[in-house]
């Protein structure tokens, strides 16, 4: 398992951008897809983004398609989520996550580190 930071996070009007970054310890890194979740206010958590170990296939849930890019540093060890257009919808504590899976996962039962979380807040 990895440890997973994220920051990032804070207040916004609707229509802003937002670069949210997790870094993460270890050594094998680059061996782990990422994700990005969210979690609103008195909903369940869901899945926003995921990137692939290796080649780096991207894959995001439809309410951020074309918004939201994420994207990864090997060097750094590092997995970003850059938010443009953000609606008030978009407020949530976003959580990172690391899976041994390949591929592009996307179930949370699918990533076996996570992080603490960052808040978004969008204000209308």
């Amino acid at each position: 398992q990895v440890q997973l930071v994220e920051s990032g996070g804070r207040l916004v009007q609707a229509g802003a951008s937002l670069r949210l970054s997790c870094a993460s310890s270890g050594r094998t890194f680059s061996t782990y897809s990422m994700g990005w979740f969210r979690q609103a206010p008195g909903k369940e958590r869901e899945f926003v983004a995921t990137i692939s170990a290796s080649v780096g296939i991207t894959y995001y849930s439809d309410s951020v398609k074309g918004r939201f890019t994420i994207a990864r540093d090997n060097a750094k060890n590092t997995v970003y989520l850059q938010m443009n257009s953000l609606k008030p919808e978009d407020t949530a504590i976003y959580y990172c996550a690391a899976s041994s899976i390949i591929s592009t996962p996307t179930q949370q039962w699918q990533y076996s580190s996570w992080g603490q979380g960052t808040q978004v807040t969008v204000s209308s």
